[in-house]
């Protein structure tokens, strides 16, 4: 019985670490519910001035990641993210992704930033609440805007190496 009683206790205490950091680990999971986005993207509305065409604000982060609240209430101008891909959901709204081709006139306003006049030969698809995209980095893309506003949850993915 003494055996048994000190096999016991030895498997408990075995038993106590895995406990103990499992109870102490931390989840750096960045989260936003439904409630946070929509209250987001009403704030971000009500920030936005009658004229201002876009405005971007980060939702979540873990470190450089962000997912970010992308208004659109006028198209910007054709751009391409030399070393980072892009990927969005829409939220709301409705608009136009011309993607692929080639940029025309480019001209390099920061070193993650290159905007052009137009898109040469791209592939233009509408957009909807719902709909997913992700333009690799390097490929021209622009969003054209159809009714009030496109409102994007989007996120900056490092060119893969």
């Amino acid at each position: 019985m003494k055996t048994l009683v000190c096999a016991c206790a030895l498997a408990a205490a075995a038993l106590l670490p895995l406990s103990a950091s499992a109870q102490t680990a931390t989840d750096a999971t960045a989260f936003a519910g439904a409630k946070d986005v929509q209250a987001q993207i009403r704030a971000m509305l009500a920030e936005m001035k009658p004229d201002q065409g876009f405005m971007w604000r980060p939702l979540v982060r873990d470190g450089a990641q962000i997912a970010a609240i992308e208004i659109w209430k006028k198209p910007g101008k054709p751009a391409v993210h030399p070393a980072d891909g892009e990927y969005a959901i829409v939220l709301e709204g409705a608009g136009t992704l011309v993607s692929g081709g080639t940029l025309a006139d480019p001209e390099t306003r920061r070193a993650d930033l290159v905007e052009g006049s137009r898109i040469d030969g791209g592939t233009s698809r509408p957009l909807a609440p719902g709909d997913v995209l992700l333009v690799p980095a390097g490929v021209p893309h622009w969003f054209g805007i159809t009714g009030q506003r496109l409102v994007l949850l989007g996120i900056k993915l490092p060119k893969g190496k």
